[in-house]
């Protein structure tokens, strides 16, 4: 990699831990990137250049020496992008960043966690389980870890690598797994795979990368059958009191699950024993079953029994992955990253049975206008879990609009009471006159934006 590195869509979480791994090597950043963030800011405290507006004139004059440069795209970013089509056009190396993660990978032992749901969750336990371990590694998040303010984690000593493995565009094609996990093959991105069955057989040959002698960890309900190198090792994890598939038969998993005074304790089945009192440090249902797949990854590296326990329970999440910004008797804000069916069904569902007395409002903003085509009756399924729902327009990402579709297509088959579609500016007015007592908010695109000027109304 040459000295300097420009990265097109540099504000992304995937791109972003790239720049802050190259920054640490002493390589000189700039980027472009479609919006001004906390995490750029961040990132040009740190030392990269980033600028917002796609004009060849603002890429620094060192960063169009092709001999000195190479250029890292997500494929997010339009082919028609000026800056992108400016490096294509001069002979410049690009590499999209799954290419780069690829050549981590081969570098390092990579343990990558892939799947529908879950993936952020999953990777950011294994990360901290063996970052406060005596293991240690090196860590490429999707999500912004709390423990440590960053998503992206490095070692002097160890030479494992946590990568989140990223299915869209077949980009986890790339990687070259030591272990691997796949959390879960519900379909999704079906603008890209076309079918159900096509999905699932790209979880399927990234399976078949890993390593001869290497690991597979996957868990019960996830029916693939790939065609894996010499030596693999295949186990199933589950957590049967929450997903039933797989039940006392998967190689890990979770029982004696007590709940109660706001946590969630539970006793952790390995092949060889059983590591009691696991407390998880984010109590929501859901991490249980998470947390059997970090706590499997960690055991399998070495992390014992009591590293495992304290790092567990000291684990404080991801930023957006069931964030809570109130947290009162009277009234709950929670922030969640959810924006497929599945996801959302999972978080409604943890947080009726964390406040079932309380009033449940939804504010959801659908991701991509082929997903809600794909999904909208899933999605309206899911919503209507709640008292109140509140649609917020789709956020396009990187996609044109369909004819058709639209937060309207969703709202039109959701069954609450209480229901609506809103612009952002109208949200806020609506929400100084709501009656909120818990409230979650859920999304992919950018409603992140809209919760701290939320929490501000509702906290008066």
């Amino acid at each position: 990699m040459q000295n300097n590195i420009y990265l097109i869509g540099a504000g992304g979480i995937g791109m972003s831990n790239l720049a802050r791994y190259f920054l640490a090597k002493g390589k000189k950043i700039a980027g472009y990137d479609r919006v001004e963030s906390e995490l750029t800011k961040q990132l040009n405290r740190e030392g990269a250049e980033i600028h917002y507006e796609d004009c060849v004139n603002l890429i620094p004059p060192t960063f169009k020496n092709k001999t000195q440069t190479s250029v890292i795209w997500t494929p997010a970013v339009p082919n028609n992008h000026s800056e992108l089509t400016f490096f294509r056009e001069n002979g410049f190396k690009l590499m999209k960043r799954a290419q780069v993660l690829g050549e981590i990978t081969r570098a390092t032992r990579g343990l990558c966690v892939a799947g529908t749901h879950g993936k952020t969750t999953v990777s950011s336990m294994i990360a901290h389980l063996l970052k406060q371990s005596k293991v240690d590694c090196n860590a490429f998040l999707g999500g912004i870890l709390k423990n440590y303010d960053s998503n992206l984690l490095l070692s002097g000593t160890s030479d494992l690598t946590v990568i989140e493995a990223d299915e869209y565009d077949r980009s986890f094609h790339r990687l070259t797994p030591f272990m691997a996990v796949i959390t879960s093959v519900s379909p999704d991105h079906l603008d890209i795979y076309g079918t159900e069955a096509a999905y699932k057989e790209s979880f399927a040959h990234f399976a078949s990368l890993i390593r001869e002698n290497g690991v597979l960890l996957m868990e019960a309900g996830v029916d693939i059958e790939p065609n894996l190198k010499k030596g693999v090792k295949v186990y199933r994890y589950t957590a049967p009191k929450i997903h039933p598939k797989g039940g006392t038969e998967a190689d890990f998993r979770a029982t004696n699950i007590r709940t109660g005074n706001g946590e969630i304790t539970f006793d952790f089945v390995t092949p060889e024993r059983t590591i009691t009192d696991i407390r998880l440090g984010v109590p929501v249902n859901i991490n249980i079953l998470n947390g059997v797949a970090a706590l499997a990854i960690a055991y399998l590296n070495g992390v014992s029994d009591d590293e495992l326990r304290a790092g567990m329970a000291s684990f404080r999440g991801a930023k957006r992955r069931f964030d809570f910004h109130i947290k009162r008797d009277d009234l709950v804000l929670i922030d969640d990253y959810a924006h497929h069916p599945d996801e959302l069904r999972e978080s409604i569902t943890s947080v009726r049975q964390l406040y079932p007395d309380k009033k449940l409002t939804v504010i959801f903003q659908p991701h991509l206008y082929s997903r809600t085509r794909d999904f909208y009756r899933e999605f309206a399924e899911s919503l209507s879990l709640a008292d109140e729902v509140i649609l917020i327009p789709i956020y396009p990402a990187r996609e044109e609009p369909i004819p058709g579709i639209s937060s309207q297509t969703i709202l039109d088959l959701v069954t609450s009471l209480q229901k609506c579609l809103l612009s952002k500016t109208k949200l806020l007015e609506h929400m100084k006159t709501g009656n909120c007592e818990t409230l979650l908010i859920a999304g992919a695109g950018d409603i992140e934006l809209l919760v701290e000027p939320i929490k501000k109304i509702l906290n008066g």
